[in-house]
């Protein structure tokens, strides 16, 4: 089984990520259950805006969306920003649009059968809110959101240090990884027995 996570951090490497460190977290668990992870740091990307799944000359995303077609397990993590995703956040939910009109050699779209979750880091509150928007965005495109496939450290309101320089909340934010890198494997697994039906 192979998983890809998508960093969706705003730090360029080799800066310090805050949602990298708790995306590995889960991507640990996931390697502990045998699953072959890829990590992409979008920041270090050239990644074009639009909702093609090639935009042309230097265009990065080709290679993720390789990978992501190769994986059962998608895994999106995002700091939080004025209580809403990354912008890399949104750019990668805009270039996974195209897999809507993608569709295999079983007329099936491309992201049936595979699962995805969601790895949020912020000193700010709005967790819930960028689950909420990235899930949103992952079942239009085919993709199967597991029951606690989440796991998010944030301290609540107001400004605060980083995940990385408090150890406050993580023995939660980490169990709860955990988690839901057991949910991904299960949901996975249970969707390569009982594959979804081709739309009629």
């Amino acid at each position: 089984m192979r998983a890809v996570v998508l960093n969706c951090t705003l730090k360029p490497s080799p800066q310090p990520s805050n949602t990298g460190a708790l995306a590995d977290v889960v991507a640990g668990s996931l390697r502990g259950a045998g699953v072959e992870v890829t990590s992409y740091r979008l920041a270090d990307l050239n990644l074009p805006p639009g909702v093609e799944t090639d935009m042309g000359d230097g265009d990065d995303w080709p290679t993720v969306h390789d990978a992501i077609l190769a994986a059962e397990i998608l895994v999106v993590a995002s700091p939080t920003w004025v209580g809403r995703p990354s912008s890399l956040a949104q750019r990668a939910l805009e270039r996974l649009d195209a897999m809507m009109s993608e569709t295999g050699a079983d007329g099936r779209p491309v992201a049936y059968d595979k699962v995805a979750g969601v790895v949020v880091t912020g000193n700010e509150d709005g967790a819930h809110h960028v689950i909420s928007e990235i899930c949103g965005g992952l079942v239009d495109f085919g993709f199967t959101i597991p029951g606690q496939s989440w796991t998010y450290w944030h301290l609540g309101p107001g400004p605060g240090p980083d995940y990385l320089d408090e150890t406050k909340g993580h023995e939660w934010a980490h169990s709860t990884g955990r988690t839901m890198a057991a949910n991904l494997v299960a949901a996975a697994t249970a969707l390569a027995a009982s594959p979804l039906p081709k739309p009629s």
